[in-house]
């Protein structure tokens, strides 16, 4: 084996270790029964962690919040951006350059920035206005959903412009020539050829929003996102239910990219002639196998089947020993070091003896002894404070 071949594969374990090592650990420790996430020691195969993550009132609040806050943004961004993406494309160069300038300038600004602002500006539009008015425009939603939308915009405007690169703008031209209105031609022509790209957006537009947090944590007021719930709940300790959300993350996004990559295999072979000649695709079985919603399908069911039979597993008695193991080792760890403290006692008592002086022999005797005989008594008046200088005090 030459040397180039062993550096590659060396290289390729580090590298494909280091980008998903740490995805593979934190999946294990989703099923240790270890209050700590760690791989080892292992303790017990449990799948408490998912109902631990579930049973958590203020993250599953936040995940709803951060549903009606990104359907809310991806309803706004999308269609700005596409407005942004079609005013840049028909400007000229001059005023296309300035004009994408400030279109993207959002997304430099620091998040916390947009914040603030975001704050500063509503809420004195808010009392201006006052009223019903001041509720409905100061509160959570309403100011992470414009916060948000002023960055997110700016990455929907970059999707559409990529896509509006390849669009031949003679189409809508002809569409035009022959009598259709300016929105028909939008709506039949440059719409359905926007469509890929609108769902891309849609889809960018709700993940930013979705673990947004720099700017959510100042527009959301009282409220929490799943983003801000879940960084709280770190602040005070993490726990293995974390790597269970890791593990329904992970499994969405498998799912989720499997079926698209059945959406373009099947699309590639029907555009390519292969479908035709394929056996694959000439037998009706194996053809309705490889369509997308079957897949999808097939691979929902294998979800749902295994987080069933999860959800059967008993670990309490598996638990129950490792607890009773690690009680018996504390009360050997006490034994053990009582006896070492009873020999160090009885050894101190033999070798050293006790000081003699004052204050206990916290100075280890350095105070001198302790008078023997108290002090006598002043003779004088005043109960002898002021050292027998006054002259005693005449007898009865």
């Amino acid at each position: 084996m030459s040397r180039a071949v062993v550096f590659g594969g060396a290289y390729a374990i580090a590298f494909f270790s280091f980008l998903f090592g740490p995805l593979i650990i934190m999946v294990i420790t989703a099923f240790n029964s270890s209050k700590f996430p760690r791989v080892v020691p292992w303790e017990c195969f449990t799948t408490g962690w998912f109902a631990e993550l579930f049973g958590n009132a203020r993250l599953m609040d936040g995940l709803l919040n951060s549903v009606i806050i990104g359907v809310g943004v991806v309803a706004l961004a999308v269609p700005i951006g596409l407005a942004g993406a079609l005013a840049l494309s028909e400007l000229p160069s001059k005023l296309r350059a300035t004009l994408y300038t400030v279109l993207i300038l959002p997304i430099l600004i620091p998040g916390v920035v947009l914040g603030i602002s975001t704050i500063v500006l509503w809420g004195q539009m808010s009392r201006g206005l006052g009223g019903a008015v001041q509720a409905g425009i100061y509160n959570g939603y309403f100011l992470t959903i414009v916060g948000q939308i002023t960055f997110v915009s700016a990455y929907a405007m970059l999707v559409f412009i990529a896509r509006l690169q390849r669009f031949d703008a003679t189409q809508t031209e002809a569409a035009l020539d022959l009598g259709a209105t300016p929105g028909q031609a939008f709506r039949k022509i440059l719409l359905p050829f926007m469509a890929p790209a609108i769902g891309s957006a849609a889809f960018i537009t709700l993940l930013a929003s979705f673990e947004n947090y720099n700017t959510t944590v100042f527009t959301v007021l009282s409220e929490s996102t799943f983003t801000t719930a879940l960084a709280s709940k770190v602040r005070h300790g993490t726990d293995p239910s974390l790597s269970a959300l890791a593990v329904i993350i992970i499994t969405i996004t498998l799912v989720g990219a499997l079926t698209n990559e059945a959406v373009q295999r099947r699309k590639e072979a029907e555009l390519g002639g292969k479908a035709s000649r394929s056996p694959l695709y000439a037998n009706p079985v194996t053809r309705a196998l490889t369509h997308p919603g079957v897949v999808f399908a097939i691979l929902v069911a294998i979800v749902v089947t295994v987080s069933y039979i999860g959800s059967k597993h008993d670990s309490s008695v598996c638990e129950a020993a490792i607890l009773q193991d690690k009680l018996d080792r504390q009360a050997e760890l006490r034994a053990a070091q009582k006896a070492k403290i009873e020999a160090q006692e009885a050894e101190q008592g033999i070798t050293v003896p006790k000081p003699e002086g004052g204050f206990g022999g916290a100075f280890g005797g350095l105070g001198g002894a302790a008078p023997a005989t108290p002090a006598p008594k002043p003779q004088g008046g005043f109960g002898g404070a002021f050292g027998g200088i006054a002259p005693p005090a005449p007898s009865e």
